[in-house]
């Protein structure tokens, strides 16, 4: 069975939910204490073997790529000024992996996204990670899935379990127990369920491993919610394929530290407890909040 090398991270989105600070900067590169989220992405990739990143990309993300490109004026200087720590944190982007870029012209949905690799990606299974979501480093969950994917082929999707309340805001799985605990066979997913229609509290979050079957089926999955193109409807049919073929889906229960970027809130709060566990602005920072009053003025 081919392993997989490849990553396919989707940037095309136009990050609405951040305006005024997205109109002339893609949210992926809104920083996380001093790093663009984006980039605490490729770096799970590439910790977990995938030295090949695939971004789908739209108009406007220009600084992604100036990103992960050299800025040799600005490495020329730091090297003049002998500030080697600045100069090794700019070209540590640089050196992360061997980086792509395929535009995806119309914001058709996650599905329509994925489809757009098909020409890199080829015959081989892949990786997807979503900008939203960022996995602790300490808490790795692709090497898990990827060892999933060798031993039951198809594809494998990241669960996670939510308060049964707040199920309708993800996509939603019904399964089976294997015999790892930490792995679920998928039976059928649901995008967004009401509450009372959810088949259990998992949710799927941002990282899936897919069969290279899911570009057959995406040509010709119709619109769905929203008008988009979902993957999960194109999961629903991998699900129900044969392995032979491709099919059948697997789920990796997570439970370590993820952090959503996804919304004004949830950001704030990724940012507070990133940066309050590091070394050097932590111990100022925890105790800062500790002497706020919030009940009064400024």
């Amino acid at each position: 069975m081919a392993g997989v090398h490849a990553a396919v991270i989707p940037a095309a989105g136009l990050g609405t939910r951040f305006l005024p600070a997205t109109k002339a900067m893609p949210k992926e590169m809104l920083p996380v204490v001093d790093k663009p989220a984006i980039q605490f992405v490729v770096e799970e990739a590439v910790a977990a073997g995938l030295d090949d990143v695939l971004f789908i990309t739209s108009r406007g993300k220009r600084a992604l790529e100036d990103h992960f490109d050299r800025n040799t004026e600005l490495e020329v200087a730091l090297a003049e000024k002998n500030d080697s720590d600045r100069l090794a944190l700019t070209q540590e982007s640089t050196d992360l992996a061997r980086i792509h870029y395929v535009r995806q012209g119309q914001a058709l949905g996650l599905g329509h996204a994925v489809l757009m690799a098909e020409n890199h990606v080829g015959d081989q299974p892949f990786a997807v990670l979503l900008g939203d979501d960022l996995i602790d480093a300490r808490d790795p969950i692709l090497p898990k899935m990827i060892e999933v994917r060798e031993k039951h082929g198809g594809s494998v999707i990241c669960l996670m379990r939510v308060p049964r309340q707040d199920i309708s805001l993800y996509g939603c799985v019904a399964v089976e127990p294997t015999e790892d605990n930490a792995v679920l066979h998928v039976t059928d997913l649901v995008e967004k369920p009401p509450v009372d229609q959810a088949p259990s509290d998992y949710a799927i979050i941002g990282r899936y491993i897919l069969d290279p079957a899911v570009f057959e089926i995406l040509h010709r999955t119709q619109p769905g919610r929203g008008g988009e193109i979902q993957l999960t409807d194109a999961l629903v049919e991998l699900a129900g394929m044969p392995a032979h073929e491709g099919g059948g889906v697997h789920g990796v229960v997570f439970e370590g530290r993820r952090y959503d970027t996804g919304d004004k809130l949830s950001y704030l709060k990724a940012v507070i407890r990133l940066a309050v566990e590091r070394d050097d602005i932590g111990p100022d920072l925890r105790a800062w909040i500790a002497e706020q009053d919030y009940g009064s003025s400024p």
